[in-house]
């Protein structure tokens, strides 16, 4: 992008809420039930039928108000949003408008730029808000030729919808933004972040302005971005549209846009004079929502130890680099694998740097949760402390490793015995194999009294090949200097 260039980003979050039931009715919130099997009278919106206010929802947004830092409103008013489509039979929409159930706060994050180090973000929001989700039209799998079906089971999921002030400068900060709003929804336990499901979906604000210039440029908002990688595909995109449109004399205009990830383009889908005029006045079926400060208080004290506690104390109580401690939180479930594993442990950082490397890659390679990982906090433990007494080496703790997630041993003794990998530390018996790589590499001795270090490589290299990978690195290095410098 050119460097007098500004992309100005706000994001809007829609979080489908854990509930077991809709947000003003008793149908079913599970995924991928037959259609209109999960519609219920409220749903369908038949005559006489009136919503009753899931408190499970209120609860789960008060949750994610006080993680945030924000203000949980004691007094909130449900709105009626009015507009037709087929998918909502009532013909408007219950939500949230001038008195959101939460008011400000904020998200401190960690972005990775593609360029140059990572740096702390913090963006304010604005506010979040209950409300129901609409309906799904299906255009493919309606069973009739040519026609588009109606399947309600989405009508009346709860939504958490998560304004962010535009305060993001680039894709990367909106991605990084995105991130850890999708991690610390699913930490609290207030959404189960399934994008593929729908259950985490973004819309992203997007207007550019030059360098230095306090106004805000004509924004165009981009709907439904279900993955963080169109996401920063969108918002790049559309800042260099508006960029080549304004340094061509055009005119951005204010408008509604979807994002095509086969072209890589964003394209209009209607512009604010198409734009609907919602209406909203306060829905007059529910009553307006109170809050009692003692609920608040409650539900602070239930809740888990936040992200950011979580990584100032890995920092302190375990001396983490922070980076360490940000990678280490970026879920509940491996915060807390890590944390089972340093308590068996005496050094820290290395149980670290095995969850965040083997365990995450076996993790990542194999698709499981981590609470279907095969291999326990205990099995590392015992495999580090077997690596710590010089039982083996790092080479043969990672082929242990390998061994436990195959279910190929119960324990890493059990492997290291079965496999014969313990390494051999008896310096009499490295010596003697030192003795036979000189003999056999007058060439590399010469080239390393040349000042050449990669010989010596070379020659640690032919002694650990020898032993198949079994002798002791670090005495192989003390015995061959020595043997070299003695000569």
């Amino acid at each position: 992008m050119p460097t007098q260039w500004e992309i100005v980003v706000g994001i809007e979050t829609h979080a489908q809420l854990t509930t077991a039931s809709k947000i003003f009715s008793g149908a079913s919130t599970a995924y991928g039930a037959e259609p209109n099997s999960q519609a219920s009278a409220v749903d369908l919106a038949l005559p006489g039928t009136l919503p009753v206010l899931n408190r499970g929802a209120v609860e789960r947004a008060i949750r994610f108000g006080i993680a945030i830092g924000a203000q949980v409103a004691e007094h909130s008013i449900f709105a009626r949003k009015n507009y037709f489509y087929p998918d909502l039979p009532k013909g408007y929409q219950i939500s949230q408008f001038e008195s959101p159930v939460v008011k400000g706060g904020a998200l401190t994050f960690v972005v990775q730029p593609k360029t140059g180090q990572p740096y702390i973000k913090t963006v304010k929001l604005t506010r979040a808000h209950l409300e129901e989700d609409a309906g799904k039209s299906l255009h493919e799998d309606s069973g009739a030729a040519g026609m588009s079906g109606i399947d309600l089971n989405r009508a009346g999921v709860p939504l958490l919808e998560i304004v962010s002030e535009p305060e993001m400068r680039s894709a990367a900060e909106a991605v990084a933004y995105a991130k850890a709003m999708h991690a610390l929804v699913i930490w609290l336990d207030v959404c189960d972040g399934n994008m593929q499901e729908g259950s985490f979906r973004c819309d992203a604000n997007v207007s550019v302005r030059h360098v230095g210039d306090g106004t805000l440029g004509t924004r165009c908002e981009i709907k439904n971005l279900n993955s963080f990688r169109f996401l920063e595909r969108a918002i790049e995109f559309e800042a260099r549209r508006q960029i080549e449109l304004i340094e061509d004399g055009g005119t951005v205009v204010q408008e509604t846009r979807l994002y095509d990830p086969e072209r890589d383009e964003t394209r209009p889908m209607r512009s604010k004079e198409d734009a609907m005029d919602y209406r909203y006045f306060p829905d007059p079926d529910l009553l307006p929502l109170a809050i009692a400060k003692e609920w608040i208080a409650q539900v602070r004290d239930a809740l888990p130890e936040l992200p950011g506690s979580m990584r100032d104390r890995f920092v302190r109580e375990y001396g983490l680099p922070a980076h360490d401690a940000q990678l280490l939180t970026a879920s509940r479930g491996l915060a807390a694998y890590f944390e089972a594993l340093a308590r068996l442990t005496v050094d820290r950082k290395v149980a670290a740097n095995w969850v965040m490397g083997e365990f995450s890659a076996h993790l990542n390679d194999s698709g499981l949760s981590i609470d279907r990982a095969p291999v326990s906090p205990a099995q590392i433990a015992q495999l580090l402390a077997r690596v710590a007494d010089g039982t083996i080496n790092n080479k043969a703790a990672k082929e242990v490793f390998a061994a436990l997630w195959q279910r190929q041993g119960d324990t890493a003794d059990a492997v290291i015995e079965a496999r014969g990998l313990k390494q051999i530390s008896d310096a009499s018996e490295i010596e003697k194999i030192v003795d036979q790589v000189l003999a056999a590499n007058a060439k590399s001795i010469d080239e390393f009294r040349a000042g050449k270090e990669k010989a010596f490589n070379a020659l640690v290299g032919q002694a650990m090949k020898a032993t198949r990978g079994k002798a002791n690195p670090q005495q192989v290095n003390e015995i061959l200097r020595r043997k070299l410098q003695s000569a």
